[in-house]
């Protein structure tokens, strides 16, 4: 019997199949433009030329909707967040360590007009919806939300571009000093607070970045668990033992750990001499 409902199965399946392919290239027939369907490959990291980005081994995090594509370096404890975009095709990108690259920032190169690589430093921040483009920043520079640093130009150490700002291509901007405006132009020296506040975001992002990373490699199993957590927590009373409470492996009043019926009074006689001492 079980070998006739076997067969039967795989005469139904097969059939199923075989419609659905019918129905599929009818489908096809009466489209007015012709449809080929592709599989679209990942873009998160992509060699152009035979070069493929090069990801350190501490990297903290690259999201999986950024792309690296290229000749691209990317340091120690750093990260490139969801939407930005770093381009090395055609030159190189090279990106320190403990530097953050915001969501949808762009990070491109120049070869076509003038010949100019992207070298970011080490601690630097780069804003949600920067541009940097073949372009220098040094150690602990930041580039605010939106900002523009265009070709040739360089950012100098603990130096800061304000949101917004557009630094003209050959621009340099000495160390130590806050630029914003379009063009940009100096407009104050970085304080000792502006100095901390570059190293605190720096951290701050890096410690940030350590947990998407980890949430972003979880596997199926792992988030049907956190889901059946949370549902736990959701409907758990308050006042019911909790699986995950501290007190699991301690002793409460001689009754045992909470949820462990076999270690009470009535199974341990023991334990309850020990109350009336």
């Amino acid at each position: 019997m079980a070998s006739i409902g076997s067969k039967v199965v795989v005469a139904v399946s097969s059939a199923a199949r075989n419609l659905g392919k019918s129905l599929d290239s009818m489908g096809a027939s009466l489209e007015v433009a012709k449809y080929t369907e592709r599989l679209v490959p990942s873009t998160r990291i992509v060699a152009v030329d035979s070069i493929a980005p090069t990801i350190s081994p501490s990297a903290k995090f690259v999201a999986p909707s950024a792309n690296l594509i290229g000749d691209i370096t990317l340091g120690a404890n750093s990260s490139v967040w969801y939407g930005a975009t770093v381009r090395g095709d055609g030159n190189k990108v090279t990106i320190g360590e403990n530097t953050n690259i915001g969501d949808r920032a762009v990070v491109h190169i120049a070869k076509i007009q003038g010949d100019n690589p992207t070298l970011i430093g080490n601690g630097v921040t780069v804003k949600p919806g920067a541009i940097i483009h073949a372009a220098t920043l040094k150690d602990h520079s930041v580039v605010g939300a939106g900002a523009q640093v265009l070709d040739g130009s360089i950012i100098g150490s603990n130096s800061i571009v304000e949101a917004g700002a557009i630094v003209s291509p050959g621009t340099t901007v000495p160390d130590g000093e806050v630029w914003s405006g379009s063009p940009a132009k100096m407009i104050r020296k970085v304080t000792k607070e502006d100095i901390e506040s570059i190293t605190d975001s720096a951290e701050d992002m890096s410690e940030l970045a350590a947990l998407h990373a980890e949430e972003c490699a979880k596997d199926y199993h792992q988030i049907a668990q956190d889901e059946e957590d949370y549902e736990d927590n959701e409907n758990r009373g308050s006042d019911y033992w909790r699986k995950d409470s501290p007190m699991a492996d301690e002793d409460v009043l001689g009754q045992g750990s909470p949820g462990r019926i076999f270690d009470n009074t009535l199974s341990n006689p023991e334990e309850g001499l020990k109350m009336k001492k």
